[in-house]
């Protein structure tokens, strides 16, 4: 007998919660152990500055467990970056991380920005594939990603939300 996987519920959250604090170190010791050359042992733990105006920190749950994470960030006021992707392995090849950007764009688009950038590294295969499949180009490394010759940089123009009658 299959069991019925449980919905997908996403919900803005507290960046610096536990929730996301305790994805956050998970998603940091995957970097950490695909990227070895780039991480110090001996550094703190990353953590999650507060979710800027017009910007969006989720959280996606399953049977009551955070599952994943995602976050825009605004650059400048028609530019925001997609963060914190981040899906546990437990939940990965079931939507999730294509459900938090999904949502992450609508909220994006509905702020008033036209175009999203991310990044991610080299070695993971599976988000490139993610966000060539969800109508993300390749760009040229930006801001602090510039000089790191592990990033690849992704860009998408977002369409204006549409408004009913127009």
């Amino acid at each position: 007998m299959t069991r019925e996987r449980a919905p997908l519920r996403l919900a803005e959250a507290d960046p610096q919660g536990a929730e996301a604090l305790a994805l956050l170190a998970e998603a940091a010791a995957e970097a950490r152990a695909l990227y070895p050359e780039l991480h110090d042992p001996a550094a703190p733990p990353p953590t999650n500055g507060p979710t800027p105006p017009r910007g969006c920190y989720l959280l996606a749950w399953r049977d009551g467990r955070a599952v994943g994470m995602g976050a825009h960030r605004p650059l400048d006021a028609q530019t925001t970056e997609i963060r914190r992707l981040f899906v546990t392995r437990a939940a990965r090849g079931a939507g999730v991380a294509q459900g938090l950007l999904a949502h992450l764009q609508a909220h994006a688009a509905a702020a008033g920005f036209t175009r999203l950038v991310l990044e991610t590294g080299c070695r993971q295969l599976p988000a490139m594939r993610l966000y060539e499949r969800c109508g993300f180009v390749r760009i040229a490394a930006f801001g602090a990603y510039a000089d790191d010759p592990t990033s690849v940089c992704y860009g998408k123009t977002l369409a204006p939300p549409t408004r009913p009658g127009v």
